[in-house]
């Protein structure tokens, strides 16, 4: 399966900026829908009502994905790869 990559900065209620990554499957051109599998990860990790928009969130590009990665992905429509600032 390939995946598509959205690089995502997001400012956490502490002021820090978390640094993720939101993957979903290549055919997903829908934005929106990226920003809403973003704002549940938020949630998950005690940051829900931080601004996630296309601001914050972009394309970046296609890769193959991993095994676990396209489990979580056809299991949930999504998954994240958390780079900084995100614990």
């Amino acid at each position: 399966m390939k995946i598509a990559v959205w690089d995502t900065y997001v400012t956490r209620k502490d002021g820090k900026i978390m640094h993720f990554d939101i993957l979903v499957d290549e055919d997903t051109k829908n934005a929106e829908e990226v920003f809403e599998y973003g704002k549940k990860y938020l949630k998950s990790v005690a940051q829900e009502g931080q601004e996630l928009s296309s601001k914050e969130c972009r394309f970046c590009h296609i890769d193959k994905a991993p095994i676990e990665i396209e489990n979580q992905v056809r299991e949930n429509g999504f998954s994240i790869i958390e780079m900084e600032n995100c614990n």
